[in-house]
């Protein structure tokens, strides 16, 4: 008993003193990206020009993104976690995923989104960006992307993605401790009462 307590002592002051990561949010670097999306679903022959990818910009969502500050909040959230904790995951090392933050941040979602605590309906995440435009540049061209999903989202270029309407970014900035040096989240949705 003796050496659990110890044990639990020790522990405990490694958490303590453990020196925090120097983690800050840039909401400047994720409002150009929200910017440049929105321009994009604008103008996409454009773009993907300047970009130099080829693919069929008849599909993208003429839909203009709105900010949402709940979002938001659960984009920084989630950005800040990834770069403090060391992971680069849709899920969090307890198992939960975004659909569950969203909602839990007063965001409310489609009861048929929350049953299955891992979902990710909304969410797409890069690392390593000097900015967060960069990443989205990344999505859209298809760097790290397998089957060009992140495309698809940050451009509604299907009947799900395209219903989407509302968006939250959240880009974080980590000196040293971490993997990467930027984290990034983006999270595009709708309102549970939108899906009936």
């Amino acid at each position: 008993m003796r050496f659990v307590y110890l044990f639990l002592l020790v522990l405990l002051s490694q958490v303590v003193f453990a020196q925090k990561k120097q983690v800050s949010i840039d909401k400047k670097e994720a409002k150009e990206a929200y910017s440049y999306i929105n321009s994009f679903r604008k103008k996409p022959e454009y773009f993907s020009k300047e970009l130099n990818v080829n693919f069929d910009v008849s599909k993208v969502s003429v839909t203009q993104l709105k900010w949402n500050d709940n979002l938001a909040k659960v984009a920084e959230f989630r950005a800040k976690d990834m770069a403090n904790r060391d992971y680069f995951e849709h899920i969090t090392p307890e198992g939960i995923g975004p659909n569950y933050y969203i909602n839990k941040a007063g965001y409310s979602l489609n009861v048929d989104w929350l049953k299955d605590i891992k979902a990710n309906n909304f969410e797409s995440i890069a690392a390593n960006h000097a900015t967060a435009v960069d990443a989205i540049k990344a999505f859209i061209i298809g760097n790290n992307s397998p089957g060009f999903m992140h495309r698809k989202h940050i451009l509604g270029m299907d009947s799900w993605y395209g219903s989407l309407y509302d968006i939250g970014i959240g880009f974080a900035k980590i000196q040293e401790g971490s993997a990467y040096k930027t984290y990034l989240c983006v999270l595009i949705a709708k309102h549970d009462w939108e899906s009936k």
